[in-house]
């Protein structure tokens, strides 16, 4: 039976004896640096705790570190809606309120000052209405969330359409010190979440959209990101957003049934205590309940 190496400073300690050592390419075994075997570091083989170097997508979803830079695609703004039940589901999710320059005919308010001035037109406007709800969206991007693009892309545009106070962010698997708005920028143009808890007072709901599908060091542990050197640990960042922004919730794509399966995301439903919820239309009607 396949055995880890036992710890993320273990396993990085040992590919560096390995890169020191190793003078020539192998394949399919179970210590250098290759491909396919049961070896901790290369590509396209199986072990319960590695690194992934020089492959294309995931494989079994196992990897602690992975030494590629990756690039990652926005959910697009201009997909239609076809699914009006998401969209629907989320019209629970308002408290209205009239706002802005005055721009919106006053029915109402023309008829009776019209009436006044003896059937002189005088016309009157008001402020647009509109739903009031401050919403900050994290969506998580790439890897194993390729899997669920269309379900978030059809989240994403309903969420555009319905709300006027959105403000949305980018992060993979796990939320750090830094997020993006543009993936192709988003080894450049990075912005802190101390920046975005300082600037968005705690009256916005925050919902973050992920899989939680990943290695647990990625939650729990500097320098647990698959990508760079997390100088503190996620769970401290999720901590940290959570203090801010109370009313909050997860939205899971993953079929429930697998959730049992993967001690991450066990650990995350911990940390949101238990705002969990399933990316369907139950699910999401729940979580509306919690923010509102």
């Amino acid at each position: 039976k396949l055995q880890a190496l036992g710890g993320l400073d273990k396993l990085l300690e040992t590919l560096r004896e390995r890169l020191a050592e190793q003078q020539k390419k192998h394949s399919g075994g179970n210590k250098w640096v290759g491909t396919g075997g049961t070896s901790p570091f290369g590509a396209y083989g199986y072990n319960p705790e590695g690194v992934r170097i020089g492959q294309q997508g995931s494989g079994a979803r196992r990897a602690v570190k992975v030494w590629d830079k990756r690039e990652f695609k926005d959910l697009d703004t201009d997909t239609e809606l076809n699914n009006r039940s998401i969209k629907l589901a989320l019209k629970q999710l308002r408290k209205f309120a009239r706002s802005g320059a005055e721009t919106e005919l006053d029915l109402y308010g023309t008829i009776q000052a019209t009436s006044e001035q003896a059937g002189w037109l005088d016309l009157r406007f008001m402020r647009e209405r509109h739903n009031a709800i401050k919403l900050l969206v994290f969506f998580d991007v790439g890897g194993s969330m390729d899997d669920h693009i269309e379900q978030c892309q059809k989240l994403f545009a309903a969420v555009k359409t319905e709300f006027k106070h959105l403000e949305f962010f980018y992060f993979h698997n796990c939320v750090y010190e830094g997020v993006w708005r543009d993936n192709k920028r988003r080894y450049t143009e990075q912005i802190k979440v101390d920046d975005i808890i300082h600037t968005y007072g705690a009256d916005y709901k925050l919902i973050f959209v992920g899989d939680a599908t990943m290695g647990p060091y990625e939650i729990e542990y500097p320098g647990g990101s698959v990508e760079h050197y997390n100088e503190l640990p996620g769970k401290v960042w999720l901590q940290r957003l959570l203090a801010q922004y109370p009313k909050a919730v997860w939205l899971n794509p993953q079929p429930l049934p697998w959730w049992q399966h993967y001690y991450s995301i066990g650990i995350i439903e911990q940390l949101m205590a238990k705002r969990m919820y399933g990316l369907t239309l139950d699910g999401l009607s729940a979580a509306i309940k919690v923010l509102l």
